[in-house]
């Protein structure tokens, strides 16, 4: 088949061109790119698109000999009888078996796969210890004890800093408090308290956790930065309720910890003419102070 050349603003517009000239489907073509359209300024284009194409030339199939194909065909048929499927089958499942010790061959026994335990075991049992009348109880975990694995903790918190301080455990009833005294402890506050919050965290994990304890109410302090804190949040929360009352807007606070909510709530809790309450999520949950009839 001759070629024939057509032009095209696009290549595939030259193709469609060369298409209906030759009167086939694209897949029974075969064409070569002669020349393609250049891009110019702005976005224009200059020049045209030029293709060559023509019929795709079929292949003759070979001629194979019928003598060949039967003689190809009996062969495969014989060697299938020759292969029965057991065979296979029988192939597969001794690949699959494990292989057996010297001993097992040795003595013809077979590995015997462990048994799987019994759902009617025993569970494993809790620590407990037997009380005077036979019945058992649950270890009770001393507050002290807390107190005083979470005192152990920050002694060596603060040694591991290379800072110099003494700690002091303040006790009343359940409501434990770690106070760190000593100068330049300012790195384990951290800005607003937020370190002084990870370091209680710690302890508690320290202490209270490990020891299975859920009733302890157990704080850490340092350097008296708690104290100040209340003192500070105690004005600013009054300051903000004398705002409020005077214009009789209700104001938002910024985002505050557990902590600092409650000093926030406890401060203005007698205050007449004011509510207070908190809303939105951790770690954004923040006061709002209103008029008490809001």
């Amino acid at each position: 088949m001759e070629w024939v050349e057509t032009t095209g603003k696009t290549i595939a517009e030259a193709k469609e061109r060369a298409l209906d000239q030759l009167g086939v489907h694209e897949e029974d073509a075969e064409f070569e790119l002669l020349d393609e359209p250049k891009q110019g300024l702005f976005g224009r284009v200059r020049g045209e698109a030029r293709v060559r194409a023509r019929v795709r030339p079929t292949q003759a199939r070979q001629k194979v000999d019928r003598r060949d194909r039967r003689r190809e065909k009996g062969d495969r048929a014989e060697k299938a009888e020759s292969t029965p499927k057991t065979d296979k089958v029988e192939r597969t499942e001794r690949a699959s078996r494990p292989a057996a010790t010297t001993s097992q061959r040795a003595t013809g026994e077979r590995q015997r796969a462990p048994r799987p335990p019994r759902s009617d075991s025993p569970a494993p049992k809790k620590n407990t210890n037997p009380s005077a009348d036979g019945q058992s109880k649950e270890q009770l975990v001393d507050a002290r004890q807390v107190g005083e694995e979470a005192q152990r903790f920050m002694n060596a918190l603060v040694s591991a800093f290379g800072l110099a301080g003494t700690s002091e455990l303040v006790e009343d009833g359940d409501d434990l408090e770690v106070r760190v005294h000593g100068a330049e402890l300012g790195l384990l506050v951290g800005p607003r308290g937020t370190t002084l919050q990870a370091v209680q965290d710690l302890a508690r994990v320290a202490s209270q956790r490990r020891l299975g304890d859920h009733d302890t109410r157990l704080r850490v302090d340092v350097g008296g930065y708690r104290e100040r804190r209340r003192g500070a949040l105690g004005k600013f929360a009054v300051q903000m309720a004398d705002e409020v009352k005077e214009s009789g807007v209700a104001r938002v606070l910024e985002p505050m910890s557990s902590a600092d909510r409650k000093i926030i709530h406890d401060t203005l809790s007698t205050t007449e003419g004011i509510a207070t309450r908190s809303e939105g999520d951790d770690p954004f949950r923040r006061v709002v102070i209103a008029p008490a009839n809001d």
